[in-house]
């Protein structure tokens, strides 16, 4: 009997702790599988924070691709990052939770019915990701522009959440396309992307509730962070919508504060 497994199925069965032994090149098919549980983690490479720190546009997409930091990674089809396709300084960051399908399949973060509410939602305070703004080669901003990106770059094989360690990971990145974007402020839409933020400052961000955490200014590397609700949660719950709303409302004073 013989096993044709592709990247993702044989991810598939490290995460759930199966490890399948295939045999070497030339050797005829053995009659049955064999596996043997796992005896310790594989050891994994992370990228110097040195090295991310001075990256460019291009080699920081260049070392997300290729990033091997954490558990995340098992079974991916390809990381979603913006700034690959979009590099450019923007007034807004607009940071979401970990990949879905959608956004895995289409490379993009907030794709989908998601991505379409957060459109409607930015455009009510006159934002918006497709606004034309300046590249990191030419120094252009525009007080219109956001940039989107997601707490962790990729969605594992057999979904789940995120945890310390892959979010701590994950921050390297976020950093750096904190200090390229140069927002005058951050929207938190999530707990994972709220505790990523700022669990340096609240040691406790992940026993608090989301909706305890909203309706005040929090700063990450000195920038006003407003956190609020995921538009995928508000596609459930759109009872919560106006709240969503004072909380855009928040981080567009933030803004106008920063301007004036």
């Amino acid at each position: 009997m013989s096993l044709d497994l592709d990247p993702r199925q044989r991810a598939m069965l490290q995460e759930m702790g199966v490890r399948v032994w295939w045999p070497r090149a030339g050797a005829p098919a053995p009659d049955r599988v064999v596996t043997k549980a796992p005896d310790k983690e594989q050891r994994v490479v992370l990228t110097p924070s040195d090295d991310i720190a001075s990256m460019d546009w291009q080699e920081l997409g260049q070392a997300v691709q290729q990033c091997q930091a954490c558990k995340q990674r098992l079974g991916r089809r390809s990381p979603v990052f913006a700034g690959a396709n979009l590099p450019r300084r923007a007034d807004w960051l607009v940071l979401g939770e970990p990949p879905d399908d959608n956004e895995e399949r289409l490379g993009t973060p907030f794709a989908g019915q998601a991505g379409q509410l957060l459109d409607n939602m930015l455009k009510a305070v006159g934002v918006s990701r497709r606004a034309s703004a300046g590249d990191a080669t030419d120094g252009a901003a525009s007080a219109a522009a956001a940039y989107v990106s997601n707490v962790v770059k990729c969605r594992p094989a057999i979904a789940r959440n995120p945890e310390p360690q892959d979010l701590g990971a994950c921050e390297k990145y976020l950093r750096r396309e904190v200090t390229l974007v140069q927002p005058k402020v951050i929207l938190a839409l999530g707990r994972f992307a709220a505790q990523a933020l700022l669990q340096d400052s609240r040691p406790d961000i992940a026993s608090i509730p989301l909706g305890k955490l909203r309706g005040q200014v929090y700063r990450y590397q000195g920038i006003p962070v407003v956190v609020s609700y995921h538009p995928a949660y508000l596609l459930r719950t759109p009872q919560d919508k106006a709240r969503a709303w004072l909380d855009l409302c928040l981080a567009l004073q933030c803004v106008e504060q920063r301007v004036a």
